[in-house]
C-alpha cells in the first residue's frame, strides 16, 4: 500500500484540553497530530459500531437549578433501604 495523502485541519479547543494534549505530548514523545488522527479515528468508529444512545458526551451541560440539584443528591447520605434496615435489626432472615 502507499502512503496515503495527508491534509491539515485546524480547530479552536479549550486550553484545559491543549495543556493535557502538550503533556501527553512531552510525556510520551508522540507528535501531536498522531495523537489528533488517533483520536479522531476512534470517536468516529464508536459513533459508527455503537448504538448512539450509550455515547456519553464527553462534556454534559445543565441549568444552574439541574447543577443544584445534582449536587444535592451527589453529597447528599443516603437513606438506607428498608431491606437493609430489616437486615439490620434481624428481621431480614
Amino acid at each position: 500500500m502507499g502512503r496515503q495523502q495527508e491534509s491539515q485541519i485546524s480547530a479552536m479547543i479549550s486550553s484545559t484540553t491543549r495543556a493535557l494534549l502538550e503533556h501527553y505530548v512531552r510525556a510520551t514523545g508522540v507528535k501531536k497530530g498522531h495523537v489528533v488522527e488517533e483520536a479522531i479515528l476512534h470517536h468516529l468508529r464508536a459513533l459508527q459500531a455503537l448504538p448512539t444512545d450509550i455515547i456519553v458526551p464527553a462534556r454534559i451541560v445543565v441549568s444552574r437549578r439541574s447543577g443544584r440539584e445534582i449536587t444535592k443528591r451527589i453529597t447528599a447520605r443516603p437513606r438506607p433501604t428498608k431491606q437493609l434496615r430489616a437486615l439490620m435489626t434481624g428481621n431480614g432472615r
